[in-house]
């Protein structure tokens, strides 16, 4: 039997259990840098599959290698990361969230689930090909400084290090059965901003004697659009919002001091920093101008994530292989974020999609959302798929 045959009767013969290590794993959600039980549950599938591991890598990760033959000729890493959301799940399935206020919501079981499948697989065919697949299950994607790169802090692309890395990530646009593909820029930058406006409380019937920090700060946060539309390159991808304002004043209360908290995001580095620059003078001075004064604190967060353009190519060609032509599809930019991107840049990536959508079943729900959920058929793919890729990708 030829070894693709192989993957794909291996991941269909596979596909009820990894359903349910994806049900386990979502019946039992772990917020960022918390999951002690999940890393623990990873371990013990690992140790059935036969593959050798350490754990508590950055605290919760797990790091596991499947060595064919010749070891040391190529190592890949294939990454899938495994937290889950502060939110309230409101599906009525068997699995649940059973953790109130926690939720996989944006398809962390997925990932988790379809790699420890990927790992079975690979495990069974170590006779048929040359080299080392690094697995990585990472903690904390969903929050600062991000599992990735603490994870790359303590080691995980040494020993053995890895020429590239691979991962997927679930996409409620897609459906089920389908993945997509981008070479190059792929997703943005993502920054925190935290802006604090101090003016001088006081009635409301008086606003001559107070310095009304709720105004400042609407001037504030409409000025700042100025900084997208007329600062940057047109051509540049840049988003710059606000999702967060506290006044705790009250309808007669001018209150002292207004909190503002929002992100900005772009895919160029250069323009990255300039605008940074130019949120908190712009900010400043307004503030200055009105009587006031403003803190203005951003928070570097994840880096803009590239996929390297060869690699992307030689991986989308492998999926066309393994799923047919008219099941790979091409991707356009997307200014969310991932801590993927910090393995980008350090070593040549590739990260693509995984449709998990089906309108017939009403699986339609984006990720972040109370009830997202996805079609389990999209397991299999993901689970084939991945170590079909990580097989070409060794022979390339």
């Amino acid at each position: 039997m030829e070894l693709k045959q192989r993957i794909q009767q291996l991941a269909a013969t596979i596909s009820t259990d990894v359903i349910g290590y994806r049900r386990h794993i979502h019946a039992n959600p772990e917020l960022s840098f918390e999951e002690t039980n999940t890393s623990a549950y990873v371990s013990q599938l690992l140790t059935s599959f036969g593959v050798k591991h350490e754990t508590s890598i950055a605290g919760t990760g797990v790091v596991a290698l499947i060595e064919g033959k010749n070891p040391s000729s190529k190592v890949i890493a294939l990454r899938a990361d495994m937290d889950a959301l502060p939110i309230e799940e409101k599906n009525d399935v068997p699995y649940k969230s059973t953790n109130i206020g926690v939720m996989h919501a944006c398809g962390h079981d997925v990932h988790t689930s379809s790699l420890l499948g990927t790992a079975k697989i690979l495990s069974q065919v170590t006779d048929q090909f040359e080299g080392t697949i690094k697995l990585i299950f990472q903690p904390g994607e969903e929050k600062f400084p991000g599992g990735a790169s603490l994870m790359i802090d303590a080691g995980v692309l040494e020993n053995p290090a890895p020429q590239n890395i691979i991962g997927q990530h679930v996409m409620a646009l897609i459906p089920a059965g389908k993945v997509g593909f981008r070479e190059g820029m792929y997703m943005a930058s993502a920054d925190e901003i935290y802006i604090t406006v101090k003016g001088k409380g006081g009635h409301a019937a008086m606003p001559d004697k107070n310095v009304d920090s709720i105004l400042i700060a609407s001037h504030i946060i409409v000025a700042l659009q100025q900084v997208i539309s007329r600062n940057c390159d047109p051509r540049i991808p840049a988003v710059l919002s606000f999702g967060k304002i506290m006044g705790m004043g009250a309808t007669n209360v001018i209150p002292e001091e207004v909190y503002i908290e929002g992100t900005f995001r772009t895919l160029n580095e250069e323009w990255r920093a300039e605008a940074k620059q130019r949120i908190k003078k712009m900010a400043s001075g307004i503030a200055e101008s009105m009587g006031a004064t403003c803190d203005v604190d951003i928070k570097d967060g994840y880096p803009f994530l590239k996929n390297e353009p060869a690699l992307a190519k030689r991986m989308r060609a492998a999926a066309v292989d393994f799923l047919g032509e008219e099941n790979v599809l091409d991707l356009d930019l997307w200014m969310a974020a991932e801590d993927f991107a910090y393995y980008s840049q350090k070593i040549d990536a590739c990260f693509y999609r995984l449709g998990i959508r089906n309108e017939a079943k009403g699986i339609t729900s984006g990720v972040h959302t109370s009830t997202f959920d996805i079609d389990e058929a999209a397991l299999q793919t993901g689970t084939g798929l991945m170590a079909w890729l990580a097989l070409e990708e060794l022979k390339a």
